[in-house]
């Protein structure tokens, strides 16, 4: 029976020896999602726009929630907002579909050449496609409101990493599950619904009560859109050591996803 490797070093190979299949599978789930429909890609942009204008309305005008510049502009509670979704619907979208990556994709499991371990960085490529279709709308709203953003947004793909690493190895191990437990899609759904509301997206860290402050820092959302927020917005630049902390502990959760789903996938035939 074929052994597959589950060293870190394996899991950064297989990204660098795979790059031009993921590259190929990315485009053509993007081309395929809105195959058939009148407005093709153009969801991607009213999608975001769309929900941004709902939630805007009903956390800024009928909550009357406010950020911690005090400011009263719902154009800037707008754009504050638009940055949590944008990071939060990143990590949602791979999530979401982790349990059924390999489940969808029979066909390649029953092919012995085909690398499975890329599947969630396919999905992961294709959220990042969504992600920067709604930051170029960020961008333009920033632009004809406030003018030019601060030159830290040049920080932002940097804070995505740790993102990108929790993401995907959660990824692994849900791709992984899900084959064996098909209840985990529905169980996920309910985490990232739940998650959403326990992030602060639609409120700062600094609306809760000072007992209820350190839970909200154990949410591994929370660190990613206050330094995206900081790096877009508020012209501040990352703090670096917990940057790198955080870094490091997502390389290992990316690895324990990978090294779980390495050490599995051998069954993924037989029970599918």
């Amino acid at each position: 029976m074929q052994q597959f490797s589950i060293s870190p070093r394996e899991m950064i190979l297989s990204l660098w020896r795979n790059r031009g299949l993921i590259n190929t599978l990315v485009k053509r789930e993007v081309a395929g999602r809105y195959r058939g429909s009148m407005m093709g890609s153009l969801w991607s942009f009213f999608n975001p726009v769309f929900m941004l204008a709902v939630y805007t309305f009903v956390f800024s005008v009928v909550f009357k929630a406010r950020w911690n510049s005090g400011s009263d502009s719902k154009a800037e509670f707008a754009l504050v907002l638009f940055v949590g979704l944008m990071v939060f619907n990143l990590f949602a979208e791979c999530v979401n579909r982790a349990p059924g990556l390999v489940l969808s994709n029979v066909n390649y499991v029953k092919k012995v050449v085909f690398p499975l371990e890329i599947l969630p960085w396919v999905a992961m490529g294709s959220a990042l496609f969504h992600m920067s279709i709604s930051l170029g709308v960020w961008f333009i709203f920033y632009v004809l409101l406030f003018g030019i953003p601060p030159v830290t947004i040049l920080l932002f793909p940097l804070v995505l990493l740790p993102l990108i690493m929790l993401t995907v190895g959660l990824s692994w191990l849900l791709a992984s599950l899900g084959v064996y437990v098909r209840d985990v899609a529905q169980l996920i759904g309910i985490f990232t619904n739940t998650l959403m509301f326990l992030s602060p997206i639609f409120y700062p860290t600094s609306a809760l009560p000072a007992e209820y402050q350190p839970l909200l820092l154990l949410n591994p959302i929370t660190p990613v859109v206050e330094q995206a927020r900081d790096v877009l917005i508020w012209g501040k630049a990352s703090e670096w050591t917990l940057f790198v902390i955080y870094l490091i502990f997502t390389t290992f959760v990316a690895w324990l996803g990978f090294a779980w789903f390495q050490k599995t996938r051998k069954g993924f035939a037989d029970v599918l």
